[in-house]
């Protein structure tokens, strides 16, 4: 069973974050979605809430399940099984970034990331983005992915 896990703080999960678990669905029987803090971000959505959405968006999807974790990707990744980290890549320093981190958990726990390019049409959409759009009042549904 190939199962991936894509790990990210998901505050909030956007199109862009859907896009890339639509494509990757053809490659894995499972995605386990995790919902992780980044110590380096402020949160502006409680974890809760955020898993709820993301619960709620693929709740029809029974090869997808979301998850919270507080400690290391590839420590979580050992538990739920998991043989492979899906990342989204939306620029080159993006790409390095992953790159980096790719290296270290395949050291760290000999696995495998494996890299999926964003859609042009999402490359610029980001949660920060959405979080600074939010706070001066702009509406930003466009940018949310929608229920099935």
């Amino acid at each position: 069973m190939r199962i991936a896990l894509f790990p990210g703080s998901f505050d909030p999960f956007t199109i862009g974050h859907a896009d890339i678990i639509e494509r990757a669905l053809p490659l894995f029987d499972e995605i386990v979605i995790a919902v992780g803090t980044n110590i380096h971000k402020q949160g502006a959505d409680a974890m809760s809430q955020r898993v709820r959405q993301i619960e709620e968006l693929y709740r029809s999807e029974s090869r997808i399940r979301v998850v919270t974790y507080t400690d290391l990707t590839v420590d979580l990744a050992k538990r739920e099984g998991a043989q492979y980290i899906l990342r989204g890549v939306r620029s080159i320093k993006d790409f390095e970034y992953e790159r980096d981190i790719a290296t270290t958990n395949r050291m760290l726990a000999d696995i495998e990331t494996v890299l999926i390019f964003s859609d042009p049409r999402y490359a610029h959409v980001s949660s920060s983005l959405i979080r600074e759009l939010r706070s001066f009042g702009h509406d930003v549904s466009e940018l949310l992915p929608s229920k099935k």
